[in-house]
């Protein structure tokens, strides 16, 4: 019986309290009087219920002591202080600190089942799911893959690692190379060639798999050098270039020189601007297209205008450091398989290869590697984030490295991550604009060159600016601003998300500073303060 009366009692008592406590809470236009007018009234949200389901990311009392402080004047200042003071639904109501997951929930989203040919279709068949970038890119790209494999790796999704290497393995012992993207209008050029460093993320090493990726590989790099033999005697033939002391470097290209069938008004368009042989152009934007960087004052003749693209006349530094990657991890496999030549042989190509690095494209003076133009047979004047390719495969010295994130410090850190190039000319691969490949590349270079402050400090700022449009957008982009932190912009079409290779990279850095997650929380209750 007493049992029973007790347990009234504190029924009784938890009621009082529950009716007490409900009497007492205020709602928003209580609570947030002439704040709360003013949003309602200048319709800062078109459905009047969004506001009053938000959530305060401080005390109510704090957070209107902070708006009777900054008093904003007009509508957007009204929009930024209501946004960094509350959650608001359906608006920014996304969490930094849960990035992590989310991109972990998006891996099954982006999964794509074997394709088979189907006629008339455009799409080419792969034996093996795989990940799409997202968007408007709805097949597998080359390049973005191993950016989207760094993250894979990291969050448990090991077996679509190897699946994705079987694809890759399939279509070089199938076409000789690998396609820009798994489409016919792409089978004529390719992309940075990322797939020996892909192989260095599997976990099979069965004698007879290792072998078939060596062949596919050691197809991969006859595809790039088929030019050599004519390069020696015409100085530049399809992907090769022939230096002036002879030495052979590589260059991006295209087989075709028609208009590209993905962009075709756009090329027909640049071409009639450019003038001359319309060929030429077509195939200088088809190269650009080859070297993932579509577009970059990189290519540009005037260093401004797509008119004067010349993709084709540039020997790329990181095109060739990805090369001497190639070869090296070549020559490990054929001695790891007791084909002593072909160890020997590609040892020799990758020296070779590192010291016409060295000898053209380090420019010690101004502390950076450099593209280098055959026109006028001397390094480019355009920095850009491609400078830190050799660091991520480990041809700089010391002493190259620390000039290298000397002047990646005073040129190429923005305040939400590394610039892609410091010029602005409107096209998506220069400023302000910065992508998650060339975070990677210069972060993983840095780091394993001694300069982990730097690249710590990369890191923070660019997840800092994923995590802010995130937050504002729900979204993991294709590019972002690094200027203003907030989603990129330029190119040939909208920006897309999804999204592979932010993705990926995400979850490497992550996984790398575990820290970054408690920056991002103070950044954002110090955002609130402001």
């Amino acid at each position: 019986m007493k049992y029973w009366q007790s347990f009234v009692a504190a029924c009784l008592v938890s009621l009082l309290a529950f009716g007490n406590s409900s009497r007492a809470q205020s709602s928003p236009a209580e609570l947030y009087g002439d704040l709360f007018r003013r949003i309602q009234l200048e319709k800062l949200f078109p459905d009047g219920k969004t506001f009053v389901d938000a959530v305060p990311r401080l005390d109510p009392g704090a957070v209107m002591a902070a708006y009777r402080q900054q008093r904003p004047r007009d509508k957007d200042a009204l929009r930024g202080f209501v946004l960094r003071h509350f959650r608001v639904p359906g608006v920014n109501d996304h969490d930094a600190s849960n990035l992590r997951d989310h991109v972990r929930a998006l891996w099954p989203v982006l999964v794509r089942q074997p394709v088979e040919r189907q006629a008339g279709s455009s799409a080419l068949p792969l034996p093996a799911p795989f990940i799409v970038p997202g968007g408007r890119f709805r097949e597998i790209y080359y390049w973005d893959s191993y950016f989207t494999m760094l993250g894979l790796a990291v969050d448990g999704q090991q077996p679509l690692i190897e699946s994705m290497l079987v694809d890759f393995t399939a279509t070089i012992e199938t076409y000789g190379h690998i396609p820009n993207g798994m489409r016919t209008y792409y089978l004529s050029r390719s992309q940075p060639p990322f797939f020996a460093l892909m192989l260095d993320l599997s976990k099979d090493d069965t004698p007879a798999l290792a072998a078939r990726r060596l062949a596919a590989l050691r197809q991969e790099h006859a595809y790039w050098m088929k030019g050599a033999a004519c390069a020696i005697a015409s100085g530049a033939c399809e992907r090769v270039v022939r230096m002036p002391d002879g030495t052979l470097l590589n260059r991006y290209w295209d087989d075709k020189d028609t208009p590209r069938d993905e962009s075709y008004a756009e090329d027909v368009a640049t071409a009639a601007e450019a003038g001359g042989d319309k060929g030429k152009t077509y195939r200088h934007l088809r190269a650009g297209a080859e070297s993932g960087w579509d577009f970059s004052s990189r290519w540009f003749g005037d260093g401004r205008s797509i008119a004067a693209i010349h993709t084709t006349e540039i020997v790329p530094v990181d095109l060739n450091s990805l090369m001497l990657a190639m070869e090296q991890r070549i020559e490990v496999r054929c001695r790891k398989a007791g084909d002593t030549a072909c160890a020997n042989e590609f040892a020799g190509l990758a020296r070779t290869r590192k010291a016409a690095i060295d000898r053209h494209l380090w420019v010690g003076r101004e502390g950076r590697y450099a593209d280098w133009d055959r026109e006028t047979r001397r390094p480019t004047p355009v920095l850009s984030a491609a400078t830190l390719y050799p660091l991520f495969v480990g041809a700089a010295s010391p002493a190259q490295a620390s000039a290298v994130a000397a002047t990646v410090r005073a040129k190429l850190l923005g305040r939400g991550g590394l610039r892609t190039t410091p010029n602005q000319t409107g096209q998506q691969w220069d400023q302000p604009n910065g992508w998650a490949p060339l975070q990677w590349v210069a972060i993983d270079g840095l780091a394993r060159n001694g300069q982990a402050t730097l690249a710590r400090d990369i890191a923070g700022r660019w997840i800092g600016t994923v995590a802010a449009a995130y937050v504002e957008t729900g979204k993991m982009l294709e590019k972002y601003d690094v200027e203003e932190r907030k989603p990129g912009g330029g190119g040939e079409y909208p920006l897309q998300d999804g999204f592979g290779w932010t993705n990926g990279v995400t979850s490497a850095l992550l996984e790398r500073y575990p820290d970054i997650v408690t920056d991002l929380d103070q950044a954002e209750t110090k955002a609130a303060l402001r």
